[in-house]
């Protein structure tokens, strides 16, 4: 007898509604704002005032019994970085004002973005929020529009062109641009002879505009150079209802076509829900999963997609925190990783693994990039000056990520990869071989 239908999609509805929050893995809509050059930016003044965003994930975990590794005392961590910064010389010699906000991912909805812009803009009045899991598409725009920074430390599909669109208001400390990705994901995948005898594979993609962009522009012309048919599930993700309904007639034009190779193109909510829809109609293909459909999270809780379903699976990862355990990559293993340690560790906060310091570290990270792009800062003060600053440092390393990619052109700080591979034994996701620089 085959698996419960209906059980298995409730129960994925409530892992999808859970991973987006826990996660934040999604895709931004576009508008730019003015760049304004000339006198300092909001928030600016005495101080540099910036406001972190942090989930209630701990609340959510309650209720839901999802293993997750404490994130701890995230305002804590807020005042460590505030403490560090004004500690060294503040930021571009005015002290760091570092305001905490707790946003609930359940009651997450354009209302609610676009209430938490304001808040953060009009009321708080920041040079720059460092945002966790703001999914809407009218999240970034609002920033934007108000001409206040975004250091995004979302798990977010972010391409080139959209930063450019952004400029100079979007940067994500922490992870790489997404066109980038999608090439390393593709080649990375062909050298490991993931389509080795297939003519097709299954793509199923979040349909928005970076995804349509990258798959349609990057994606498909690489994956025809191999050789290969690309068939595309696109997947409406406005709400549950409509990313059932794309996974499940994905997975059912795949059964159909014989297809057993599928990857994912638009984060975490694609990979959840596809393999417990999938998993209905009895069929597992060999999946190919990246950072951006958070590997990890499958691992520690195993009841929420069956073993079958990733049996062999492969793909690449930049984000040890939620790709691998500690014993398959010592903690903490970088330069940068190590400074973020020390200071939280100053204050008297420690973290018993790499997976509880995931906020930590992308916070860490938004924080190192705001004062080292603001020290370099002469004359007036705004994100158009910052920008200009941030786009020389680059040796910057990300603490949440490997290598390094900033520079003239980028807005994203990750710049390497490895190759990430699902062992049975573990059972856990293992990194294979050296860093890899993202093209």
């Amino acid at each position: 007898m085959g698996p419960d239908r209906s059980l298995l999609l409730r129960s994925a509805a409530v892992l999808a509604s859970l991973v987006v929050a826990l996660f934040g893995c999604g895709t931004l809509s576009s508008v730019g704002g003015s760049n304004a050059a000339d006198g300092n930016g909001p928030g600016v003044g005495a101080s540099v005032k910036v406001v972190f965003v942090a989930l209630d994930v701990a609340a959510v975990s309650k209720i839901t019994g999802f293993n997750l590794a404490d994130a701890g005392d995230l305002e804590a961590q807020v005042q460590a970085l505030e403490d560090w910064v004004n500690a060294n010389g503040g930021v571009g010699g005015r002290p760091l004002e570092a305001i905490y906000r707790r946003y609930d991912p359940a009651n997450d909805s354009p209302a609610t973005e676009e209430q938490l812009c304001n808040e953060i803009t009009q009321d708080d009045r920041a040079f720059a929020a460092v945002l966790t899991g703001q999914l809407q598409a009218n999240a970034r725009p609002c920033y934007a529009k108000r001409n206040t920074l975004v250091l995004d430390a979302t798990l977010v599909a972010t391409d080139d062109a959209m930063f450019k669109e952004f400029a100079p208001y979007l940067w994500n400390p922490s992870f790489p641009e997404y066109s980038g990705f999608a090439e390393a994901m593709i080649s990375t995948l062909a050298a490991e002879g993931y389509f080795e005898g297939r003519k097709a594979v299954g793509v199923v993609a979040a349909d928005n505009e970076v995804n349509r962009r990258v798959v349609e522009k990057q994606a498909v012309p690489l994956l025809k150079k191999l050789g290969l048919k690309a068939e595309i599930g696109w997947v409406d993700t406005t709400d549950q209802g409509s990313l059932f309904q794309g996974n499940d007639q994905a997975a059912l034009t795949f059964r159909t076509k014989k297809i057993d190779r599928v990857m994912f193109l638009g984060g975490a909510r694609l990979a959840s829900i596809f393999g417990a829809v999938a998993a209905a109609q009895t069929y597992t293909p060999r999946l190919a999963l990246s950072s951006f459909d958070n590997p990890g999270f499958f691992v520690n809780n195993p009841d929420t997609l069956p073993p079958a379903s990733l049996e062999g699976a492969i793909g690449i990862g930049f984000n040890p925190s939620q790709d691998v355990p500690d014993s398959e990559l010592p903690f903490p293993s970088s330069e940068a990783e190590t400074q973020c340690l020390e200071i939280y560790g100053a204050a008297g906060i420690t973290f018993e693994s790499r997976e509880a310091a995931r906020i930590a570290l992308t916070f860490c990270d938004s924080t190192r990039l705001l004062k080292e792009a603001g020290d370099k800062v002469t004359g007036p003060f705004n994100a158009t000056t910052w920008a200009e600053a941030a786009h020389t440092l680059e040796d910057f390393g990300a603490s949440a990520g490997f290598g390094s990619s900033l520079g003239p052109d980028s807005h994203a700080a990750a710049g390497s990869y490895r190759v990430l591979r699902y062992d049975e034994d573990c059972p856990c996701f293992k990194y294979e071989g050296d860093n890899v620089d993202f093209p």
